[in-house]
């Protein structure tokens, strides 16, 4: 099995593909995906086996106990937003809940705390949101999708340079409990690149998956095993937060760019309505906008994050209201297959809450202790409601009408600049998805300007803004894997982000 290493470049492919085309996290994880495209099946199975895979290849960010959001344009029909990211939970609980447990994580230019522990576990909704997405959209089997990935969790999988260094970052997280340690580092050692790392308790559960669906995770023994284990440790995931649980569709944000119509993730989620907003801004202006005005509309949005806006997300109307008020460890996949369908899918872990439920091939979400998820105090959600998350799968249509680009990214708040610069080196840049992908990036939160090599200063310095320079390219700034159709040939171009070890592969 060859593992391609991190290159300051995006990886990139331009293959002529005739099945389609995959951009992930992973090599495995984009390789998986690609072989169901060979295999005649559509974008969103193929989706769904990179999604699979991912949670064997890539432990640390995605799993069976995360959440996530996908945005499907199908070649003859609405696109349909599905969302089955984390709840707040605490239906029924009792007890005192435990305090969060604070874990510093170094990102070398930028440290980042974050808080685990079991009372950060929320209502996770990947195993609702692969079935729910299998039965509205797949044509091959859940089964057929889930045995590849249960194969490969069971015959091991060799750490590459890039999940070797997620591995030491957040080791702080997944060591802090004895199961995590027993299944993360089987050596007693944070593992290294090159080791072999085998989750046989994972690959039940995928089978189980395949062949069951959702009931064992929400209302059949796992789902009590997962619920038993959180609340012993003083959580308040509960079995009937488990039960209410479901994947929702919703109408995707529609917003004008450029003569082109960009997809994104509505209400309550808040990533694609800031994104949404920041691009109604440079619509505004001509050209390609220098890094000041990207600075400038990165920081008009966040000023909208504020009280008011977190708790509108969740009423009915309110993208249109916001909008017309004012304009008068997360691993991603996108596809686009040979037929014109698009598929975009974010998931995350969080980091992971340290909390592994033996036998249930769980690590469950530690998305109650994400500060960015929960900015008016932890705990400030009611049990049942969906937080409000950066997360943000995109698809821009071209002129035609066809799904021209689809894309989205990890990086909890650097997300939405991420996606934003992407799409500007596309369509105002005329780069393809790899040079789109690669470029430096820059982003800004509470007054600072983080930069990476290659930006270029003077109207940042001029404009008295204060900058944190990062050495080298990092994954803090995200990790987007984004495809693109050629409108005019029809040729397929894809990158996977060398922040994260991304990866593309034709089909």
């Amino acid at each position: 099995m060859a593992i391609r290493g991190h290159r300051n470049r995006a990886q990139g492919a331009l293959l002529g593909a005739s099945r389609g085309i995959v951009a992930a996290g992973h090599p495995l994880t984009a390789a998986a995906g690609a072989d169901v495209l060979r295999a005649g099946g559509n974008a969103v199975d193929a989706a769904l086996a990179s999604m699979l895979t991912s949670f064997v290849a890539e432990p640390l960010l995605n799993g069976l106990g995360a959440g996530g959001y996908m945005l499907v344009v199908p070649g003859d029909g609405a696109p349909v937003l599905l969302d089955f990211f984390v709840e707040a939970p605490g239906r029924g609980a009792t007890g005192e809940r435990a305090p969060l447990v604070a874990a510093d994580v170094s990102f070398g230019d930028a440290v980042q705390v974050f808080h685990i522990g079991a009372a950060s576990c929320g209502v996770y909704g990947l195993p609702a949101g692969v079935c729910a997405a299998a039965a509205r959209f797949g044509t091959i089997p859940l089964a057929d999708l889930a045995a590849p990935a249960a194969a490969t969790a069971r015959e091991g999988v060799a750490v590459n340079a890039v999940q070797a260094y997620l591995f030491e970052i957040l080791a702080p997280i997944y060591s802090s409990t004895a199961e995590g340690r027993e299944l993360l580092m089987p050596e007693g050692r944070i593992p290294r690149a090159g080791d072999v790392l085998h989750n046989p308790a994972l690959a039940e559960a995928l089978e189980r998956l395949g062949s069951e669906g959702a009931e064992p995770f929400y209302e059949g023994d796992i789902g009590a095993a997962v619920c038993a284990q959180v609340c012993e440790l003083g959580g308040s995931l509960t079995p009937e937060d488990l039960a209410a649980y479901r994947a929702e569709p919703r109408e995707p944000i529609h917003v004008r760019y450029r003569g082109r119509d960009v997809l994104l993730n509505p209400p309550p989620s808040a990533g694609g309505t800031l994104i949404a907003y920041a691009l109604a801004l440079l619509e505004r202006t001509s050209g390609a906008p220098s890094p000041g005005a990207l600075v400038d509309v990165m920081e008009r949005a966040q000023a909208e994050r504020t009280d008011a806006f977190l708790t509108g997300l969740a009423e009915p109307g309110f993208l249109e209201r916001f909008m017309a008020s004012r304009l008068g460890s997360t691993t991603h996949i996108s596809v686009i297959d040979g037929d014109g369908w698009a598929c975009s899918v974010t998931c995350t872990n969080g980091e992971g809450s340290g909390i592994v439920v033996p036998g249930t091939g769980m690590h469950v979400n530690n998305m109650m202790g994400e500060q960015d998820l929960s900015p008016l105090g932890f705990f400030s959600h009611p049990p049942g409601r969906r937080l409000p998350s950066m997360m943000a799968p995109t698809v821009v249509l071209g002129e035609d009408g066809a799904p021209e680009l689809a894309l989205g990214s990890a990086g909890s708040n650097r997300i939405r600049s991420a996606l934003l610069q992407v799409i500007v080196n596309v369509i105002d840049r005329g780069m393809d998805a790899a040079d789109a992908v690669g470029a430096p990036r820059l982003h800004f939160e509470d007054g600072v300007v983080y930069a990476e090599p290659g930006i270029e200063a003077g109207e940042l310095e001029t404009g008295g803004h204060a900058i944190a320079w990062f050495r080298e390219r990092n994954l803090f700034f995200g990790g987007c894997q984004a495809v693109e159709r050629d409108p005019g040939t029809g040729g397929l171009n894809g990158a996977g982000d060398p922040r994260r070890g991304g990866a593309v592969v034709a089909a």
